[in-house]
């Protein structure tokens, strides 16, 4: 499941849904629709603009990985909706997430992959 440049299966994202209602909520964000500036790499992130009620949109990374994921929601659940979304839009091979290299990664989303291999470096190290 976490092979670097292969896709997941809809119901592999879903399994790892905390609960069924964040299954449920991140199905709903599984389109396009409230999604901008959505992209992954092929070592394994993906990232993505999340429209919420807030006037400014969540920040959602997620290392496909570990998995590991980073938003800039509220919720205390994780993943979170919005990183189950980004996920399922991303599942999809003919989806809109474009495929690319990290370097094309927005800065918050570089940042925080920076500093995810840098903790797992140390691990190692």
């Amino acid at each position: 499941m976490t092979q670097q440049g292969v896709r997941w299966a809809a119901e592999q994202v879903l399994a790892l849904a905390p609960d069924a209602a964040s299954r449920k909520a991140g199905s709903r964000l599984g389109a396009s629709g409230p999604w901008s500036e959505a992209g992954c790499s092929n070592e394994g992130a993906v990232w993505g603009l999340c429209k919420g009620s807030g006037s400014k949109p969540y920040r959602t990374v997620v290392d496909t990985t570990g998995p590991a994921y980073q938003c800039s929601c509220p919720s205390r659940k994780f993943p979170c909706k919005h990183a189950l979304g980004l996920l399922l839009l991303w599942s999809d091979p003919d989806g809109p997430v474009a495929s690319g290299e990290s370097e094309g990664a927005p800065d918050w989303a570089r940042t925080w992959l920076a500093g995810r291999a840098e903790r797992t470096a140390r691990k190692k190290a």
